[in-house]
Parts: structure tokens; C-alpha cells; sequence
């Protein structure tokens, strides 16, 4: 990170300030409204767990610029290595004059993903596309059409994403048609499900749901984020995803893991199949690939992923060479400093201040999370009835107080916090303080 950047947070203007506010004057008259922004400052620096903005104001960092910048910005090994590469090349296609960095990456991707069966990898640009490619190869392997998804799940916003997208504001509100044979089925979800709703029953559901609405030999593929992300963080109930696994199996059907948020080290395991001993077909992974690059890869069992024909799969920018010196910096730097243990540390962290908070508060309805990516349920108080609202509040007021925190959730009732893994305990620890403070704050 820019030695400059001082590990702590400081506010010198009120938020925003003043050049911030000239720069956001500058993106209405220049950027298309649809493109929102959650805190109206400008960043001009960033590394370890903070965010530095036009103005001089310092921000802890709970975001990662949601959840990609895993290893912190400017990671040393990243910078090094992209500075290394934009001297040699920055682009040739890989479909036009192949590089060894793809073929590395592609290599590393099929060691590290969960199973020790015989792998392929296809590298694209952000997680959408490589959804959207994780199907065309489910659907040229089974030569099927249909594809399962889930309540309250995210993957994306193209059209085919879109689709399997459960949320309809902002991500889908006036955006259709969309593509056609995408099924949803109930989702696990232990905090709204009835007590009795154990992991096992609500496989049960979700599978009696997909035979009598879709029929196994119609069914190419299950997509299931194996930690939901915008959905609202939620941890699905304990065999829930194995006995989907099973089923699939059983059916002929591929099971695809969206591993976009979840993925390289943020969940406390490389991968979050890897805290639930789940071993996808297929993986899709994107966000934390590349230190904050434009990266995104659908790996898979081979016989599946070579079910394409040649020229079937690609894209001038996939695998760009930049991306993909990036990639394996990140991944050396996650290995080399122990990162999926210090996401294990974060998770401890976090979720003790969280369950202290909940204790004092009941309108923390739920806390729940594993390593590096935690969230609060928030409710009325005295109830289960979501609070998107007090969500909002809380937010405005951590980022007034110079937190980054984010919203998520299909009532938008839900806080979620993504810490860099080069944060600071005492950074982590002061940002919870200043959440804390928030919602004494934000009363009724």
C-alpha cells in the first residue's frame, strides 16, 4: 500500500467535502443516473483497511470495494506484478497469441478449487459473463436447457443474470424480458425459516419444488452461491448443501457453485464449498481473483468443461495479461501471509463485538457470517419485522463518523461487512466502536 497512508481514520471536512461535492456535481453531468453511489466521496488513495479520500479524509475500510479488494489495495505483490507486466504487453488475446500467464492462472484455479478430480479452467472478466459461461457449458454437457436458482440469490446483471437475479430493485425493475428457462426453488435460511427447518428438510423442499416444477431430465444446472451475497449474507442451515449435491449427482445435473463474493480466502477457507466438505462441478469465481483487476474464471470438472466446442467459449479481454499477473500475485500473497487464517481471526473478532451488540440491542435480529464476511440482520424492535430503514440510518451514520459499511438483503434490512485482510485488528476493532455508536444513535 502507498507508504503515505496512515493506518488510522481521520475526518478533516464534514461528509463530503467540498471537493468531493465538486466531483459528484461532475459525475450527474457526466455519468448515467443508473450508476448509484453509496458514499459521495471521491477516493484518491487506499491500502491496508483504509480509504483516503479528495478531501483528506481517512475512512475505515469494511467494504473492499465489495469484497474484491480481499488482500487490501495496492497489494505489494500485485502492484510488482502488474508493473512488471504493463512493460512487457498489455494485451494480444489469448485466443489470438496465447501467454503463459493465462495458462498459470487457469493451472493455479484447478489446484486450489475444492476436489481432487481432473479440472479445467476458462478465464473471462467479471462474475456475470462468467456465470453466464458456466451455463453455456452445463447446457452443451447435458444438452439441457432449464436452470435452477434460488430465493433471495444475486448473480448478476445481464440479461441471463438478470434472470437468476431474485431481487427486482434495483437489479431487474424495467429491464425485461428476460432469458428464458430459469427456475427458483426455496432457499435455506435459518433465521426466517420455522424452527424445525433443519438443513435436511429444507433440501427436502427446495428438491421437492424442482421435480414437480422443472422435472430432473429438463434440469442442465443448479446455481446456488454457497453464502448468499446481496441476498443478505445467508448461511444456509448444516446439510442443506450437501443433500442438494447429492441430488444433483443423482440426476445427472451440474451443480454450479457462484463463488464470486465468496471465493479466495473471504469466507476463513480458500473457498466457502471448502467450510461446508461440498465439491462443486463447477465453480465460478471473480471479485477477490485479482487485487482489484478485472478478472473473473469458470472452473470445472473436465469432461464438463470441455463439453463446448472449440471457439465456443471466450472474449477479446478475457484473461487480459494484466488481470492475470494480478491473479497470481494475489494468490501467492494469500498463501505466503497466511490469509485464510487471518480471515478465521477477523470472523472471531467480528462476531464477538456483534454478539455483544446484540445482546444490548434486540434490533439486531440475526448475526451471522464466516471469516471475513459477516452481517447483522436488522429488525423492529421487539420483532422479526425487517428494518431497511434503521439499515439506512445506520449506514448514513457510520459513514458520517467515517466507516465504510455496506447494505444488502432482499428487504435491504441487512449490514454487511467485507474488511480487507489487511486490516488492522485495532482498525477492525474501532470500527465496531464507531457502529456501536451508531445505533445508540439511531433510535426509534
Amino acid at each position: 500500500m502507498p507508504a503515505s497512508l496512515e493506518q488510522r481514520r481521520e475526518l478533516v471536512t464534514a461528509i463530503p467535502g467540498p471537493r468531493s461535492q465538486e466531483l459528484m456535481a461532475r459525475k450527474h453531468a457526466a455519468v448515467a443516473q443508473g450508476i448509484g453511489t453509496t458514499l459521495p466521496v471521491f477516493a484518491i488513495e487506499a491500502g491496508g483497511g483504509i480509504v483516503k479520500d479528495v478531501d483528506g479524509n481517512s475512512f475505515i475500510d469494511l467494504g473492499s470495494g465489495i469484497a474484491v479488494t480481499t488482500i487490501g489495495n495496492s497489494a505489494p505483490r500485485v502492484v510488482d506484478a502488474v508493473r512488471e507486466q504493463v512493460a512487457a504487453f498489455t494485451h494480444t488475446c489469448f485466443m489470438v497469441t496465447p501467454y503463459e500467464g493465462y495458462v498459470a492462472v487457469a493451472e493455479a484455479l484447478n489446484r486450489l478449487t475444492p476436489g481432487d478430480h481432473e479440472k479445467r479452467s476458462a478465464l473471462f472478466n467479471s462474475g456475470a459473463e462468467a456465470v453466464e459461461n458456466a451455463i453455456k457449458i452445463a447446457r452443451a454437457h447435458t444438452k439441457r436447457q432449464a436452470v435452477v436458482v434460488f430465493d433471495h440469490a444475486y448473480h448478476g446483471r445481464t440479461n441471463l443474470t438478470m434472470a437468476m437475479t431474485a431481487k427486482s430493485m434495483p437489479y431487474k425493475s424495467g429491464f425485461g424480458p428476460f432469458a428464458p428457462e430459469i427456475y427458483r426453488a426455496p432457499l435455506s435460511y435459518p433465521y426466517r425459516d420455522a424452527k424445525a427447518m433443519d438443513g435436511h428438510l429444507a433440501a427436502r423442499r427446495a428438491i421437492d419444488v424442482i421435480e414437480k416444477q422443472v422435472g430432473a431430465d429438463n434440469l442442465a444446472a443448479v446455481v446456488i452461491e454457497p453464502i448468499q451475497g446481496e441476498g443478505g449474507f445467508i448461511v444456509p442451515a448444516d446439510g442443506f448443501l450437501a443433500a442438494i449435491v447429492d441430488w444433483c449427482t443423482a440426476n445427472g445435473v451440474v451443480f454450479i457453485a457462484d463463488e464470486v463474493q465468496t471465493g479466495f480466502a473471504r469466507t476463513g477457507a480458500m473457498f466457502a464449498c471448502d467450510r461446508e466438505g461440498i465439491v462443486p462441478d463447477v465453480i465460478v469465481t471473480a471479485k477477490g481473483i485479482a487485487g482489484g483487476l478485472p478478472l473473473s474464471a469458470v472452473t470445472g470438472r473436465a469432461d464438463i468443461m470441455d463439453a463446448s466446442h472449440v471457439s465456443g467459449l471466450g472474449g477479446t479481454y478475457g484473461g487480459n495479461p494484466l488481470s492475470c499477473a494480478a491473479a497470481l500475485a494475489t494468490i501467492e500473497t494469500i498463501e505466503a501471509e497466511g490469509l485464510v487464517e487471518r480471515a478465521q481471526q477477523v470472523e472471531r473478532l467480528m462476531l464477538d463485538a456483534l454478539h455483544r451488540l446484540q445482546a444490548d440491542d434486540d434490533r439486531l435480529g440475526d448475526v451471522r457470517g464466516r471469516g471475513a464476511m459477516i452481517a447483522v440482520e436488522l429488525v423492529k424492535s421487539g420483532t422479526d419485522e425487517p428494518d431497511a430503514d434503521l439499515a439506512k440510518a445506520v449506514a448514513t451514520a457510520a459513514h458520517r463518523a467515517g466507516v465504510i459499511v455496506l447494505t444488502c438483503g432482499t428487504y435491504g434490512n441487512v449490514l454487511r461487512f467485507l474488511p480487507p485482510l489487511a486490516i488492522s485488528d485495532e482498525l477492525l476493532t474501532e470500527g465496531l466502536e464507531v457502529l456501536t455508536r451508531a445505533f445508540t444513535e439511531v433510535q426509534p
